[in-house]
């Protein structure tokens, strides 16, 4: 018995010597916070200038109303994802209807209408639907489908109050949305492009500073 007990000692102090010592644990890492990302409109009121063949006209995004659709608008106006599309819709003294990715190539004619949806869901509000009025289009039937394309009011539509996302209002150059909505149509097709070339965010004129981020801590 006192024997196997000196060889059960002795196998266990070979394995103990066999194994690694165990290592000290590491010193805690100091990791520097990185701060949260800036949201994509954090500069007080903005604008759209829509720079047109018929002139350019200025919109007045209302964060307010609609802040996702705004964020959108502006993040895709920022990246070029406008200029160069068309109003591929127009319906005389009702709307004009643009932004549509798919009209920037002449050859997809067909599928106009159909591209830059289902991105946004709705925020739909109990602002008129009134002359100059800027509004998100959706799909038939499908509250929570807008996207890049929108439409602009040449008449007052009652009708469409609450029923779509107002992001914005044209407050210069109703004159130019008038004359892209007198260009001549084939039933809501119109005969010629009418391209938008630009568009330009800036500050609201007449809007105070937004007042300067705080800087990270290091």
């Amino acid at each position: 018995m006192r024997g196997a007990l000196g060889v059960a000692l002795v196998l266990g102090l070979a394995v103990e010597a066999a194994l690694p010592a165990s290592a000290a644990p590491p010193a805690p890492v100091r990791r520097r916070a990185v701060p949260s990302p800036a949201p994509l409109v954090d500069e007080g009121p903005l604008e759209a200038v829509l720079e047109t063949a018929e002139g350019s006209f200025v919109i007045r995004l209302l964060a307010d109303v609609a802040p996702r659709h705004v964020r959108h608008f502006v993040k895709t106006a920022r990246t070029g994802g406008f200029d160069g599309t068309t109003f591929h819709r127009i319906v005389p003294r009702g709307i004009i209807q643009g932004g549509d990715p798919l009209s920037k190539d002449p050859a997809k004619k067909a599928l106009y209408g159909t591209g830059g949806l289902g991105l946004l869901k709705a925020e739909f509000s109990a602002r008129p639907m009134t002359r100059g009025s800027v509004a998100a289009v959706l799909r038939p039937s499908s509250p929570d489908s807008a996207g890049n394309q929108f439409f602009v009011v040449l008449s007052d539509q009652p009708s469409l109050t609450g029923k779509f996302t107002i992001f914005g209002e044209v407050t210069s150059g109703m004159d130019v949305v008038d004359r892209i909505g007198e260009t001549p149509v084939d039933g809501d097709k119109p005969q010629r492009r009418v391209v938008i070339q630009k568009v330009t965010i800036r500050a609201l004129a007449g809007a105070p500073a937004p007042p300067p981020s705080p800087s990270p801590v290091p």
